[in-house]
């Protein structure tokens, strides 16, 4: 296959690709912490030596788009958390430490503060939060300070990837690092307590890119079909 070829095919799996991230990206209008995903293409390339040319490939991957602010929403819950800004939430889980912008955290009966699903928030040094059992008034400040009947009991961290197309998502709101993250600026972000943030994704939106990506997707595939047509007419009139 000739290099047009190549291009066209790397292009139409990106499309692909794409076409996944819009349908993902609709299906979790309703998920709180839901990052918008998208798509970008990456360069390999390889030195083939002997005084011969590199040859490279284009392959698509998914990014996020993080400093994208999803509507806040207030619930009242004390433990329910929002980020204003830039930043993640850190939790433990059983394949390693994840970030997420889900801030609906509850208080387990021994006072640790947990996701709904019984994943460890961690503060700024990356310990467990714990609030005592019997605690009435749990606040939480904006620079993450929580304390408990007005005593300062930890610092809830807000965190930052190395680099945003370095991390992978699991779980819908959640996303699994290939570096240790770093502290968020301060003042980058501020934690909201009391409020939700809902998911970054526009349906106006997305549903205006899956249009332009099955517009697209179609044709580049009349561009093969017409290039397979080409190839054919030289084979047919070559082996005459």
């Amino acid at each position: 296959m000739d290099n047009a070829g190549y291009t066209s095919l790397t292009r139409q799996s990106g499309l692909i690709r794409e076409m996944q991230a819009v349908a993902n990206n609709i299906a979790n209008m309703s998920t709180t912490g839901f990052r918008r995903e998208q798509v970008v293409f990456t360069e390999y390339v390889q030195a083939l030596g002997g005084g011969h040319a590199s040859i490279s490939m284009g392959a698509p991957r998914a990014g996020f788009a993080p400093e994208v602010q999803g509507a806040l929403t207030g619930t009242g819950r004390p433990l329910d958390l929002a980020i204003e800004g830039e930043g993640f939430f850190r939790i433990a889980t059983p394949d390693g430490d994840m970030l997420t912008r889900a801030g609906a955290f509850v208080r387990s009966p021994d006072g640790e503060v947990l996701t709904p699903d019984g994943m460890p928030l961690l503060d700024g040094g990356g310990a467990p939060v714990f609030v005592p059992p019997d605690a009435a008034d749990i606040a939480v400040a904006s620079d993450g300070t929580l304390s408990a009947d007005g005593a300062a009991l930890a610092q809830i961290g807000l965190w930052q990837p190395v680099d945003t197309i370095q991390i992978e998502r699991r779980a819908g709101a959640r996303f699994a690092l290939a570096a240790e993250p770093v502290p968020a600026f301060e003042g980058a972000g501020r934690i909201v307590q009391g409020f939700l943030e809902a998911s970054n994704v526009s349906p106006v939106a997305e549903i205006a890119r899956m249009i332009e990506v099955q517009r697209a997707y179609e044709l580049g595939q009349g561009f093969l079909d017409k290039e397979d047509e080409r190839m054919r007419g030289f084979i047919r009139s070559f082996g005459r």
